[in-house]
Protein backbone atom coordinates (compact mmCIF):
# COMPACT_ATOMS: atom_id res chain seq x y z
CA UNK A 1 0.00 0.00 0.00
CA UNK A 2 1.37 3.43 -0.97
CA UNK A 3 0.68 6.89 0.48
CA UNK A 4 2.16 10.23 -0.55
CA UNK A 5 3.22 12.36 2.46
CA UNK A 6 3.18 16.03 1.53
CA UNK A 7 4.89 19.00 3.17
CA UNK A 8 3.94 22.40 4.61
CA UNK A 9 4.99 26.01 4.68
CA UNK A 10 4.72 28.38 7.62
CA UNK A 11 2.97 31.68 7.01
CA UNK A 12 4.25 33.91 9.78
CA UNK A 13 6.07 32.52 12.79
CA UNK A 14 6.09 34.31 16.12
CA UNK A 15 8.13 32.91 19.02
CA UNK A 16 5.86 33.92 21.90
CA UNK A 17 7.54 32.61 25.05
CA UNK A 18 9.92 30.03 26.45
CA UNK A 19 8.27 27.18 28.28
CA UNK A 20 9.33 25.63 31.57
CA UNK A 21 10.13 22.38 29.72
CA UNK A 22 12.72 24.19 27.58
CA UNK A 23 10.60 24.33 24.43
CA UNK A 24 9.02 27.51 23.04
CA UNK A 25 5.43 28.48 22.44
CA UNK A 26 4.88 29.79 18.94
CA UNK A 27 2.14 31.16 16.71
CA UNK A 28 2.14 30.28 13.03
CA UNK A 29 -0.06 29.20 10.15
CA UNK A 30 0.67 25.83 8.57
CA UNK A 31 -0.38 25.33 4.96
CA UNK A 32 -0.05 21.98 3.10
CA UNK A 33 1.96 22.01 -0.12
CA UNK A 34 1.79 19.24 -2.79
CA UNK A 35 5.47 18.33 -2.78
CA UNK A 36 5.33 14.68 -1.76
CA UNK A 37 7.48 11.80 -0.58
CA UNK A 38 6.44 8.24 -1.48
CA UNK A 39 5.72 5.87 1.40
CA UNK A 40 5.09 2.14 0.86
CA UNK A 41 4.36 -0.28 3.71
CA UNK A 42 3.97 -4.04 3.24
CA UNK A 43 3.49 -6.79 5.83
CA UNK A 44 6.47 -9.12 6.31
CA UNK A 45 6.17 -12.89 6.67
CA UNK A 46 9.54 -13.23 8.39
CA UNK A 47 12.08 -10.91 10.00
CA UNK A 48 11.80 -7.65 11.89
CA UNK A 49 10.36 -4.36 10.72
CA UNK A 50 12.82 -2.51 8.52
CA UNK A 51 13.00 0.63 6.40
CA UNK A 52 14.74 1.36 3.12
CA UNK A 53 15.19 5.01 2.16
CA UNK A 54 15.84 6.11 -1.42
CA UNK A 55 15.83 9.46 -3.19
CA UNK A 56 17.18 12.47 -1.34
CA UNK A 57 19.50 11.69 1.56
CA UNK A 58 18.39 11.79 5.19
CA UNK A 59 20.54 11.90 8.31
CA UNK A 60 19.72 9.27 10.93
CA UNK A 61 22.32 7.31 12.86
CA UNK A 62 20.31 4.07 12.79
CA UNK A 63 17.00 2.95 11.29
CA UNK A 64 15.52 3.09 14.81
CA UNK A 65 16.01 6.86 14.72
CA UNK A 66 13.81 7.17 11.64
CA UNK A 67 10.43 8.72 12.48
CA UNK A 68 8.58 6.13 10.38
CA UNK A 69 10.07 3.33 12.50
CA UNK A 70 9.31 5.30 15.66
CA UNK A 71 5.69 5.69 14.50
CA UNK A 72 5.39 1.95 13.88
CA UNK A 73 6.95 1.09 17.26
CA UNK A 74 4.61 3.51 19.01
CA UNK A 75 1.57 1.75 17.57
CA UNK A 76 3.09 -1.65 18.26
CA UNK A 77 3.04 -0.82 21.98
CA UNK A 78 -0.76 -0.65 21.92
CA UNK A 79 -1.23 -3.35 19.27
CA UNK A 80 1.31 -6.07 20.13
CA UNK A 81 -0.12 -8.39 17.45
CA UNK A 82 0.65 -5.86 14.73
CA UNK A 83 2.56 -7.70 11.96
CA UNK A 84 6.14 -6.75 11.22
CA UNK A 85 6.39 -4.58 8.11
CA UNK A 86 8.74 -3.52 5.36
CA UNK A 87 8.80 0.24 4.82
CA UNK A 88 10.10 1.89 1.66
CA UNK A 89 10.41 5.68 1.86
CA UNK A 90 11.36 7.56 -1.28
CA UNK A 91 12.40 11.09 -0.30
CA UNK A 92 11.54 14.03 -2.55
CA UNK A 93 11.10 16.57 0.26
CA UNK A 94 14.56 17.78 1.31
CA UNK A 95 15.65 17.29 4.91
CA UNK A 96 16.36 20.30 7.13
CA UNK A 97 14.21 22.48 4.90
CA UNK A 98 11.59 23.79 7.32
CA UNK A 99 8.95 21.93 5.28
CA UNK A 100 8.07 19.25 7.83
CA UNK A 101 8.95 16.32 5.58
CA UNK A 102 10.02 14.00 8.39
CA UNK A 103 6.95 14.88 10.46
CA UNK A 104 4.73 14.18 7.48
CA UNK A 105 6.37 10.81 6.86
CA UNK A 106 5.72 9.86 10.50
CA UNK A 107 2.09 10.99 10.44
CA UNK A 108 1.40 9.16 7.18
CA UNK A 109 3.02 6.04 8.59
CA UNK A 110 0.47 6.14 11.42
CA UNK A 111 -2.39 6.61 8.95
CA UNK A 112 -1.14 3.94 6.56
CA UNK A 113 -0.68 1.33 9.31
CA UNK A 114 -4.17 2.16 10.60
CA UNK A 115 -5.63 1.62 7.12
CA UNK A 116 -3.52 -1.39 6.16
CA UNK A 117 -4.35 -3.38 9.28
CA UNK A 118 -7.93 -2.09 9.71
CA UNK A 119 -7.36 -0.68 13.19
CA UNK A 120 -10.20 1.83 12.61
CA UNK A 121 -8.58 4.49 14.77
CA UNK A 122 -10.19 7.92 15.07
CA UNK A 123 -8.37 11.06 13.99
CA UNK A 124 -8.17 12.00 17.66
CA UNK A 125 -6.38 8.73 18.46
CA UNK A 126 -3.96 9.17 15.57
CA UNK A 127 -3.44 12.76 16.73
CA UNK A 128 -2.44 11.42 20.15
CA UNK A 129 0.23 9.19 18.65
CA UNK A 130 1.47 12.00 16.39
CA UNK A 131 2.01 14.41 19.28
CA UNK A 132 4.42 11.94 20.85
CA UNK A 133 6.54 11.99 17.70
CA UNK A 134 6.94 15.72 17.09
CA UNK A 135 5.23 19.10 17.16
CA UNK A 136 4.41 19.20 13.41
CA UNK A 137 3.21 15.59 13.20
CA UNK A 138 -0.31 16.30 14.46
CA UNK A 139 -0.84 18.81 11.64
CA UNK A 140 -0.32 16.12 9.00
CA UNK A 141 -2.95 13.87 10.56
CA UNK A 142 -5.62 16.41 9.53
CA UNK A 143 -3.61 18.05 6.73
CA UNK A 144 -5.77 21.16 6.35
CA UNK A 145 -4.61 24.80 6.60
CA UNK A 146 -4.44 25.57 10.31
CA UNK A 147 -3.19 28.05 12.85
CA UNK A 148 -0.75 26.35 15.23
CA UNK A 149 -0.20 27.46 18.80
CA UNK A 150 1.73 26.43 21.92
CA UNK A 151 4.56 24.13 20.74
CA UNK A 152 2.94 24.17 17.30
CA UNK A 153 0.79 21.14 18.08
CA UNK A 154 -2.44 22.92 19.06
CA UNK A 155 -4.37 23.46 15.85
CA UNK A 156 -7.26 25.62 14.70
CA UNK A 157 -8.46 25.36 11.06
CA UNK A 158 -8.42 28.53 8.97
CA UNK A 159 -10.53 29.70 6.05
CA UNK A 160 -7.41 30.74 4.11
CA UNK A 161 -7.14 29.24 0.63
CA UNK A 162 -4.20 29.62 -1.74
CA UNK A 163 -6.03 27.79 -4.50
CA UNK A 164 -4.99 29.12 -7.90
CA UNK A 165 -1.74 30.61 -6.57
CA UNK A 166 1.69 29.37 -7.58
CA UNK A 167 4.38 28.69 -5.00
CA UNK A 168 8.12 28.66 -5.58
CA UNK A 169 10.30 26.89 -3.01
CA UNK A 170 14.01 27.73 -2.98
CA UNK A 171 16.45 25.95 -0.68
CA UNK A 172 20.11 26.95 -0.64
CA UNK A 173 22.69 24.40 0.48
CA UNK A 174 22.78 25.76 4.04
CA UNK A 175 21.83 23.81 7.15
CA UNK A 176 20.28 25.75 10.04
CA UNK A 177 20.32 23.86 13.35
CA UNK A 178 17.60 24.42 15.92
CA UNK A 179 20.19 25.92 18.27
CA UNK A 180 21.33 28.39 15.61
CA UNK A 181 17.75 29.31 14.73
CA UNK A 182 16.88 30.16 18.33
CA UNK A 183 20.15 31.95 19.09
CA UNK A 184 19.39 35.60 19.76
CA UNK A 185 15.61 35.09 19.74
CA UNK A 186 13.81 37.17 22.35
CA UNK A 187 10.38 35.57 22.81
CA UNK A 188 7.65 38.19 22.55
CA UNK A 189 3.99 38.25 21.61
CA UNK A 190 3.57 40.16 18.36
CA UNK A 191 1.53 43.37 18.36
CA UNK A 192 -0.48 42.07 15.39
CA UNK A 193 -2.81 39.07 15.61
CA UNK A 194 -1.65 36.65 12.91
CA UNK A 195 -5.07 35.02 12.55
CA UNK A 196 -6.82 38.34 11.99
CA UNK A 197 -4.23 39.54 9.48
CA UNK A 198 -4.27 36.38 7.37
CA UNK A 199 -8.05 36.12 7.24
CA UNK A 200 -8.91 39.82 6.85
CA UNK A 201 -6.13 41.55 4.90
CA UNK A 202 -5.30 41.03 1.21
CA UNK A 203 -2.10 39.06 0.64
CA UNK A 204 -0.48 42.12 -0.93
CA UNK A 205 -0.40 43.68 2.55
CA UNK A 206 0.97 40.67 4.43
CA UNK A 207 4.61 41.72 4.07
CA UNK A 208 3.86 44.85 6.12
CA UNK A 209 2.55 42.89 9.10
CA UNK A 210 3.52 39.21 8.98
CA UNK A 211 7.03 38.13 9.87
CA UNK A 212 9.07 35.07 10.75
CA UNK A 213 11.02 35.73 13.94
CA UNK A 214 13.85 33.46 12.80
CA UNK A 215 14.66 35.55 9.74
CA UNK A 216 16.42 38.46 11.47
CA UNK A 217 19.29 36.52 12.99
CA UNK A 218 19.55 33.89 10.26
CA UNK A 219 19.63 36.52 7.51
CA UNK A 220 22.36 38.41 9.38
CA UNK A 221 24.57 35.29 9.37
CA UNK A 222 23.66 34.00 5.93
CA UNK A 223 23.19 36.79 3.40
CA UNK A 224 21.88 34.44 0.71
CA UNK A 225 18.50 34.20 2.39
CA UNK A 226 17.86 37.95 2.16
CA UNK A 227 19.05 37.88 -1.44
CA UNK A 228 16.59 35.09 -2.28
CA UNK A 229 13.74 36.92 -0.57
CA UNK A 230 14.53 40.16 -2.40
CA UNK A 231 14.69 38.32 -5.72
CA UNK A 232 11.34 36.63 -5.09
CA UNK A 233 9.74 40.04 -4.62
CA UNK A 234 11.58 41.45 -7.63
CA UNK A 235 10.00 38.84 -9.94
CA UNK A 236 6.53 39.46 -8.58
CA UNK A 237 5.91 37.46 -5.41
CA UNK A 238 2.84 38.65 -3.53
CA UNK A 239 4.38 37.37 -0.32
CA UNK A 240 7.76 35.77 0.47
CA UNK A 241 9.15 34.29 3.66
CA UNK A 242 11.38 31.64 5.19
CA UNK A 243 9.45 28.49 6.13
CA UNK A 244 9.88 27.40 9.74
CA UNK A 245 13.45 27.81 10.95
CA UNK A 246 14.78 27.30 7.41
CA UNK A 247 16.35 26.68 5.20
CA UNK A 248 13.67 26.97 2.49
CA UNK A 249 12.49 30.33 1.24
CA UNK A 250 9.19 30.53 -0.62
CA UNK A 251 7.30 33.01 -2.73
CA UNK A 252 3.57 33.03 -3.49
CA UNK A 253 2.65 34.27 -6.97
CA UNK A 254 -0.46 34.98 -9.00
CA UNK A 255 1.02 33.25 -12.03
CA UNK A 256 3.36 30.47 -13.07
CA UNK A 257 6.98 31.53 -13.42
CA UNK A 258 8.94 31.28 -16.64
CA UNK A 259 11.93 28.99 -16.96
CA UNK A 260 14.22 32.04 -17.07
CA UNK A 261 12.76 33.33 -13.80
CA UNK A 262 13.22 29.98 -12.10
CA UNK A 263 16.79 29.77 -13.37
CA UNK A 264 17.59 32.98 -11.50
CA UNK A 265 17.77 30.77 -8.41
CA UNK A 266 20.90 28.69 -8.88
CA UNK A 267 20.48 26.44 -5.86
CA UNK A 268 20.30 22.66 -5.29
CA UNK A 269 16.55 22.66 -4.72
CA UNK A 270 14.05 24.84 -6.60
CA UNK A 271 10.42 23.70 -6.92
CA UNK A 272 7.41 25.40 -8.54
CA UNK A 273 3.83 24.21 -8.08
CA UNK A 274 0.40 25.57 -8.87
CA UNK A 275 -1.86 25.13 -5.83
CA UNK A 276 -5.04 23.72 -7.37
Amino acid sequence: MIYFPDCKINIGLNVVEKRKDGFHNIETLLYPIPLEDVLEIRPKDIGKTEIVVTGLPIETKTSEDNLCIKAYNLMKEDFPNLPEVSIHLHKLIPMGAGLGGGSSDAAYTLKLIDFLFELNLSLEKLDGYARKLGADCAFFIYNVPSFAFNKGDELSPTTLSLRGKTILLVKPDIFISTAEAYAGIVPMRDEYNLMNIVESLPMSQWRNFIKNDFEKNIFAKHKEFQEIKDKLYEIGAIYAQMSGSGSTMYGIFDRELTENEINLFNYPFVYQKNLK
